[in-house]
């Protein structure tokens, strides 16, 4: 598997994003290595909160939230998703599956890091991704957060999805500053605009970006939508705590917590809420709002 990593310098001077790079050495699944990055801030010895990105965004997404949790005393811990990032980047898109994206994270969550006690959030494909982990070892979590996610195991997805699946397939540019800024609310800047751009200097860095929508399960029978099956049984069993905090104004997840509230048991009589005036990418539009939600309950579920 042949992977680009994108250089340092591309990285400088980001706004609102003075964390330190932690690296990781995971195994790529074809015999070799792949360096995967992630943010870790807070005291060490506190329970770790984990948060996932999702398409085609990076830790980067993260820097408004981040204070507020270490503030409030939490250890945070933030990766690249490989091929995004300060993480490595397979050139191939057969280079990606669904069932790697979520190996590749347990070898840096459980086998590098060894985090437990985690309280989850995940938006997007940190959702897909993060909630087979929280099916894969249901003991290592405390509780979880979602937004503007869902765990889909073939069939019924959203025509707006199904036009962003096409596009990145089709079209000739991938822009990704203004792909994240149109999942936006409220404008971003150019220099935030930028800092998106930032991991891919030329196309030949985007395989992964390109190919993610794709890997969404499409039918019954395809093997991503079983393991998400597989998910979905241990989640209908899940009691730790469980809180949806979606936003009012995306088109993609809309509804999809309704499927979360009603199946997992955990997700019973929480509180949970819906962040208003937000689009696809919440972390932009309300980032201290919704780590606020999640320091509250932390507290109220301790």
């Amino acid at each position: 598997m042949h992977a680009l990593r994108t250089p340092d310098d591309h990285f400088e001077n980001l706004p609102a994003y003075p964390f330190a790079p932690h690296y990781v050495e995971i195994p790529d699944g074809q015999g070799g290595t792949l360096r995967v990055h992630h943010l870790d801030e807070g005291p060490a010895d506190a329970a770790p909160v984990l948060l996932l990105h999702g398409e085609p965004a990076w830790s980067f997404l993260y820097r408004k939230m981040i204070p507020v949790l270490v503030e409030a005393g939490h250890r945070v811990i933030v990766p690249d998703l490989v091929g995004f990032g300060r993480s490595d980047k397979p050139t191939e898109p057969e280079d990606y599956t669904y069932a790697r994206h979520v190996a590749w994270m347990s070898s840096l969550l459980f086998d590098a890091l060894d985090l437990r006690g985690i309280t989850f959030f995940g938006q997007d494909w940190g959702g897909l991704i993060g909630l087979r982990l929280v099916a894969q070892a249901p003991d290592r979590y405390a509780r979880v957060v979602i937004a503007n996610t869902g765990l889909p195991s073939g069939g019924n997805l959203s025509q707006a999805f199904l036009d962003w699946q096409r596009y990145s397939k089709e079209s000739p540019t991938f822009n990704i500053g203004k792909i994240v800024a149109g999942g936006c609310h409220d404008p971003l800047s150019a220099e935030e605009m930028a800092a998106y751009d930032a991991p891919f200097p030329d196309d030949t860095y985007k395989a992964g970006a390109r190919i993610f929508p794709s890997l969404v399960p499409m039918t019954d029978d395809d093997e991503a939508a079983r393991d998400n099956q597989a998910a979905w049984e241990v989640l209908r069993t899940f009691d730790r705590p469980f809180l949806c905090a979606f936003a009012d104004g995306d088109p993609v997840t809309r509804g999809s917590d309704r499927a979360f509230i009603s199946r997992v048991p955990g997700a019973a009589g929480q509180p949970h809420t819906t962040v208003t005036d937000a689009s696809h990418f919440v972390q932009e539009d309300k980032g201290p709002e919704l780590a606020g939600i999640i320091v509250d309950f932390i507290a109220r579920t301790s």
